[in-house]
């Protein structure tokens, strides 16, 4: 199973390469914040666009990747964010 913390070391490898997803990134306005860290009403990353949904469920080992749907991000610290209507 997949946590947050194995997800969040692929996007730090990723952003590693010019031109990768991760530097491809865009926020919308904060519409509030999750452990100290800013809640954005969108993202857009490689050319798509995605709004807030919910919150994970984490836990001290971090954030099972299996609760995400097909087309669905989640950024640190378990914020889940889905493709634009």
């Amino acid at each position: 199973m997949r946590t947050i913390i194995q997800y969040t070391l692929y996007l730090k490898f990723l952003d590693k390469f010019e031109g990768s997803i991760v530097s491809d990134r865009r926020f919308g306005n904060p519409i509030g914040s999750h452990l100290g860290k800013p809640i954005y009403d969108f993202v857009i990353q490689s050319g798509k666009k995605y709004t807030f949904d919910r919150l994970a469920e984490c836990d001290t080992e971090g954030c099972p990747l299996d609760q995400l749907k097909k087309d669905e991000l989640l950024f640190t610290p378990g914020m889940i964010y889905k493709v634009a209507a």
